[in-house]
Formats: C-alpha cells, structure tokens, sequence
C-alpha cells in the first residue's frame, strides 16, 4: 500500500529578523494513498481545463489571493465565484489528512533564543505524526514516499539533512525502526513539474497558518479543512503549535 507525505511551508525561517505582523513559521504535510491521489489529481485536472484549458496551470495560494501570475481571470466577480466554489468542493470531498506544525516565533525565542532550528523541529513533529496516521491504517507493508518543493541547492540540502536525522535518530515517542518502516524516500520537485500534491500542500497551508495566528477570525478555508487535520480520540493532533 503505498502513500505519499507533500510538504510546502508558509512563513520564513528567520529568527533573527522577522515581520512582526507575521511571526510564524508553518510546515503543512498531506497525507494521501495513492487511489486518493490519482482520484483528487483528475478532479484538479478537470478544474484547470474548465478555467483556463490548459492543465499545466500551477494553483499557489498567494497568486490566487493576489489575483496575478495567470489568476488574473479572478478578477471577473463571477468567475471568481464559480472557482472559489470548485476549488473548495475539492479540498472537501476528497480524501487526504493534514498534520502540520506551526512555530510561534516570540514565544519560541524567548523560550530558547534565536538559534533554534524551526524547519527541523516542525519536520520531527509531522513525521512522528505520520507515523501515528499510518499506524491506524491497519494496512500490511504500507510505504511512503515524501515530496517537497526545491527551494535552493543549500535549502534542500538543509532539509534532506533534517530528515535523514530524523529516521536515524527518531523522535521523543517514536523510534528510528519504526519511522522507517514506512518511510522510504525524499524527494524534491520543481514547481513546473505540476505536482498536484505540492499544490494541494500550499493551499492548505495559507488557512492554517492564518488560524494560528487569529482563530477568532472568519477563515472559511480553514472551516473546509478542519476535518481533515490528523485527530485521535477526539483530539487535533495534526495541527501542532510550538512552544
């Protein structure tokens, strides 16, 4: 049984200089079996033909947000309507599971200083929870693939780092053996390679983050996505806030 892990992270890294109207650093993960993905990828497909006939449309949050980089047809009132409406028909009725985690900058630095390593910590954190998730799947010989958007030459290197780290020396909860039970590989892709999981990552992980920060305030995109957050016994697991 094969499953794939999709990264994408909203916020930067920095510690030392951030915007104070944004202090957080999210790393959004989504989970999905292979026939959900192949499922949720025609539905996609057929959403980017309706649009603008041609699939190799790549959906980033902030351009849809911004109505730019070929979201400018978002502009016309109603056709931004009608996207909006299938867009979110498609993050609700298909089938994935999200465990993110969310680093509050201020707190975290006055907790450990401005040395820590948030990237680290958060990919920890969506591992150990991964592993929790397909534990539950009451599957034999589940494998899973894990996928991140390139970023830089020494970003990705960074990252791949943090997770090899991570599957030698385990987690608090969870041991090395048995993260590597499941995982099997890191991979990084270019956002031109269209890959629809990474997409579905970015546009889950703007609403989270923005929840995080104010869940007081209206965040219909986060409504949608609620019941998709990891949870056991009634508990959100998959949505991790730190410290």
């Amino acid at each position: 049984m094969k499953y794939y892990l999709f990264l994408d992270e909203c916020g930067d890294q920095n510690l030392a200089n951030f915007d104070p109207s944004f202090p957080v650093f999210t790393l959004c993960g989504i989970i999905m079996s292979e026939s959900d993905y192949e499922t949720t990828g025609r539905k996609i497909i057929e959403m980017k033909q309706k649009y603008w006939n041609d699939k190799k449309v790549i959906l980033h949050s902030r351009d849809i947000r911004k109505c730019e980089k070929g979201f400018e047809i978002l502009f016309d009132s109603d056709t931004k309507k009608s996207f909006y409406e299938d867009i979110n028909s498609i993050m609700k009725d298909n089938h994935y599971t999200i465990v993110s985690c969310s680093i509050l900058k201020e707190p975290y630095i006055r907790k450990y200083g401005r040395l820590g390593d948030v990237y680290g910590l958060s990919l920890s954190y969506i591992i150990e929870r991964t592993v929790f998730f397909l534990d539950n799947q009451d599957k034999r010989g589940i494998e899973l693939y894990t996928y991140a958007e390139k970023r830089g030459k020494k970003e990705d290197m960074a990252l791949l780092n943090y997770y090899n780290e991570i599957l030698d020396r385990g987690t608090y909860f969870v041991k090395p053996s048995r993260i590597k039970t499941y995982f099997k590989s890191f991979e990084f892709k270019n956002k031109q390679e269209n890959i629809i999981g990474l997409q579905i990552a970015d546009l889950a992980a703007y609403p989270i983050t923005r929840h995080v920060l104010d869940n007081h305030s209206v965040n219909y995109a986060f409504d949608i996505l609620e019941s998709k957050i990891y949870a056991q016994s009634g508990k959100q697991h998959g949505l991790k806030v730190f410290p």
